[in-house]
């Protein structure tokens, strides 16, 4: 019975689509490339010319590596000395020189250490957790107010 209805539908199919090209067949044909082409003078004008707005950002003239260059060459004459190299890591060096003789002695830097340790240790167990661990990564740069163009 499962075996004559399919025949049965698969005849019926069949028709239905050889009924379905015939009717196609006497369709007219598609309209010619060019027909579908619009017409110039129906397109929008993209002459610049006359459109008004705000003018582009300006773009800096130095690349990034420049930039980078600039912040240790302080005195901007194109060359970086040992100086100005250190100069930037100055600020870090005498939070950690605590008797201010501009020699980092170990002690210097364990007491520094402990104190941190010891700040980050909140239930004073002398283990850090991670979330306590966490406590102790340095905070973020402030971030550069995004651009309101």
């Amino acid at each position: 019975m499962g075996v004559f209805a399919g025949l049965a539908l698969a005849g019926i199919g069949l028709f239905w689509w050889q009924g379905r090209a015939a009717i196609e067949s006497s369709a007219p044909p598609p309209p010619a490339p060019e027909a579908l082409a619009p017409d110039p003078e129906d397109l929008p004008v993209t002459d610049p010319g006359d459109m008004q707005g705000p003018n582009p950002p300006e773009v800096s003239e130095l690349t990034r590596e420049e930039q980078r260059f600039f912040r240790y060459d302080r005195n901007r004459d194109r060359l970086i000395t040992r100086n100005e190299m250190l100069s930037t890591r100055s600020d870090a060096f005498r939070a950690l020189d605590v008797d201010g003789n501009n020699l980092l002695t170990f002690e210097e830097w364990a007491v520094t250490t402990v104190n941190r340790f010891e700040k980050a240790d909140a239930d004073g167990d002398d283990r850090l957790t991670p979330r306590e661990f966490a406590t102790t990564a340095p905070k973020p740069a402030a971030k550069k107010p995004a651009c309101k163009c």
